[in-house]
């Protein structure tokens, strides 16, 4: 079970990342995923994101990037 403070905190960096992204600021949809990223890796490491927690996060993550490759000025 994923506690309730890591899934808010998850859940607020996705919800400004699309946020951003529905209003077209780039910069700011890059940056909020890179902070999300960096927050999973660092949340996998030290063990508050486990199993398939960790499978749901990393994959939106990384399909995220696939479709941002492209996303810039």
């Amino acid at each position: 079970m994923l506690n309730r403070k890591t899934k808010k905190k998850l859940d607020s960096l996705i919800n400004e990342m699309n946020v951003n992204l529905e209003n077209n600021y780039k910069d700011l949809a890059h940056d909020a995923l890179k902070e999300l990223d960096r927050q999973v890796t660092e949340m996998a490491a030290s063990g508050e994101l486990k199993g398939k927690y960790y499978e749901r996060y990393r994959n939106l993550v990384d399909d995220t990037k696939r479709r941002l490759a492209n996303y810039h000025h």
